[in-house]
């Protein structure tokens, strides 16, 4: 089969018009999204996504967390699948790229394989993870995680929101919607996993790229930090006697800053909730809890860093009590080389301008990686802003990123045991 014919089939504006609807699921403003994973928003998106696979006769099936699949059988069902996508969550202030464009340009390789008429030898499937944004249940990348075996099922499912609700219950409300999917057993081992995604960053743009081979991901640990302190009059509660959980948050904040700080601004240090309690006007804080995301790409580092925090906090409480819960330490990863040079050649060969990227954000495709070779495709968003509701793909990049990946899985799909094992190393 000839380089480039399965991404001759990618429809540009096929891709850039199925982004525009799901970007309708959860609109906010003009172009922003909120599409909390396991709400009935994320089942409008996933039915409408299973609506698109089912037109090319796709087979839909989700897992006992809620992933989503559709799969194109290939010629050798019995082989290891190769596994492309990503997630369709977003942030509360999110994008209509984030996530969605991985699952689209997945599913974008489906339609093209079927448009060029071609069978893959292996299957190849397309997946939306759950709540990969963790933004609704910390920490975030749950569904693959619990694919992967990189955490207990049971645990994550006692896990609640901000309102109470366990993923238990919200699983529960999203599988009502979906009776007609058949059920599959928690985890495969895939031949390969790729999965394409917007950079979030601006280096791809600053360069002129259309894509950007990823290197690996930053290493990341966070925590929840609870403070405990006492309610009291604003007005007549002596500042010698009070038990001010903010306060003493703020104090912990800027210790913790102090300690991170990095001239050299590869530390990404941040404090990106704040829950106070009771949150009124006249009363001294009883209760305030926060998060902390500590990032660095190197592994000593991260560890020492990290190590601290739990001493600092605990050292600025002043009169207050604290917890400080470890959440989430994932060490810095590499993505597969040969798999990362098959697809240097494959870029090459479609005459797209590659070059190589590492992330800085967390992506499923981390624990996918302890299951296989694993690797992903960046292409650029303006500005390299993400996260809020200006973020932006051209359609262009969109479709050079779809057509890699395309080609890259159609590649995948015919290779053999020991060709898999090689592009690990």
């Amino acid at each position: 089969m000839p380089v480039g014919r399965i991404a001759s089939f990618v429809d540009r504006e096929r891709l850039w018009s199925r982004h525009m609807a799901l970007g309708r699921i959860g609109t906010f403003g003009e172009t922003g999204v909120n599409r909390p994973a396991l709400s009935a928003l994320d089942g409008e998106a996933r039915a409408q996504l299973v609506s698109w696979g089912r037109r090319i006769s796709l087979l839909p099936s989700t897992d006992p967390i809620a992933n989503l699949f559709l799969e194109l059988p290939g010629s050798q069902p019995e082989l290891a699948p190769v596994l492309i996508g990503s997630h369709l969550d977003s942030q509360p202030t999110g994008g209509r790229f984030d996530g969605v464009f991985g699952v689209l340009a997945a599913l974008e390789t489906l339609e093209a394989m079927v448009a060029a008429g071609y069978r893959p030898r292996r299957s190849v499937v397309l997946v939306a993870w759950t709540n990969e944004e963790g933004s609704r249940f910390a920490p975030g990348m749950m569904g693959s995680a619990a694919f992967a075996g990189a955490r207990p099922l049971e645990p994550i499912l006692a896990l609640r929101d901000a309102d109470g609700i366990s993923v238990a219950d919200a699983l529960a409300g999203l599988a009502a919607g979906e009776a007609d999917l058949p059920r599959r057993p928690l985890g495969f081992r895939p031949a390969a996993y790729v999965e394409p995604h917007i950079e979030q960053g601006p280096v791809l743009e600053a360069a002129g790229r259309p894509v950007g081979i990823v290197s690996g991901i930053q290493g990341k640990r966070t925590w929840r930090v609870t403070v405990r302190g006492a309610e009291a009059h604003a007005g007549t509660e002596p500042h010698a006697s009070r038990r001010d959980a903010l306060m003493a948050a703020v104090e912990m904040i800027a210790a913790l800053k102090r300690h991170l700080d990095d001239p050299a601004d590869i530390v990404r240090f941040t404090v990106g909730r704040l829950d106070v309690t009771p949150n009124a006007p006249s009363v001294v804080p009883s209760r305030v809890v926060f998060s902390i995301d500590l990032r660095h790409p190197d592994a000593g580092t991260l560890l020492r860093l990290g190590d601290g925090v739990a001493g600092l906090c605990v050292s600025a409480a002043g009169r207050c009590e604290v917890e400080v819960e470890a959440l989430l330490h994932d060490p810095p990863l590499e993505f597969a080389p040969g798999l990362r040079a098959r697809m240097r050649g494959i870029a090459d060969a479609l005459e797209l301008p590659w070059q190589d990227i590492a992330s800085g954000a967390g992506h499923d495709a981390r624990h996918l990686a302890l299951l296989g070779p694993a690797a992903m495709i960046f292409v650029p968003c303006r500005n390299g802003i993400s996260h809020n509701e200006a973020e932006y793909a051209a359609p262009e990049h969109l479709h050079a990123g779809a057509r890699l990946l395309a080609e890259t899985a159609a590649r995948l799909a015919e290779a053999d045991d020991d060709e898999i094992r090689e592009l690990a190393s």
